[in-house]
């Protein structure tokens, strides 16, 4: 989760290379950002104060959009005008996606932990199976019968 509230999947998170681009880099002014998700530039003003798309900031606090804002601007837009879904019930349905998204993440981080670990238990399982005494042990046939035998604990002379 980023400090919004919102997942962000690449933001936040050291690169090896600095400069690569992913979804996640903000790189559109406002202008072009506006431009691309065919809006007005007030609006994503707007939907940034609402919560609703919050691009990352420069040191000068100028707003940095990325591809990943855009899309999100594009959904919005569609929810608002194809769906007709008010802009409050919009900000909840993206903090029920970001919600999902996060625990589907934790689903994933829990099993390659289970997995890990029922690796390590088979490891250990076969450790003590290659432990065990590999000994001959004599073996008497047992004679099966049908009789009754009465035990009487010895009595002290």
């Amino acid at each position: 989760m980023d400090g919004r509230g919102g997942v962000r999947g690449g933001r936040g998170r050291a690169s090896a290379n600095p400069y690569q681009l992913t979804d996640d880099s903000p790189v559109y002014v406002i202008s072009v950002a506006a431009q691309l998700s065919g809006l007005h530039p007030q609006t994503l003003r707007q939907y940034d104060r609402l919560g609703l798309v919050s691009p990352d900031r420069t040191a000068g606090r100028g707003r940095r959009y990325s591809a990943r804002d855009i899309e999100q601007l594009r959904q919005v837009q569609q929810l608002s005008q194809d769906e007709g879904i008010n802009l409050a019930g919009i900000k909840r349905i993206i903090e029920l996606e970001n919600q999902v998204a996060a625990l589907q993440e934790r689903i994933g981080e829990l099993q390659q932990a289970l997995e890990g670990a029922a690796a390590t238990m088979r490891q250990r399982e076969a450790a003590v199976h290659a432990s065990y005494r590999r000994d001959l042990v004599p073996y008497q046939d047992v004679q099966q019968t049908s009789a009754l035998v009465v035990w009487r604990p010895k009595r002290p002379e």
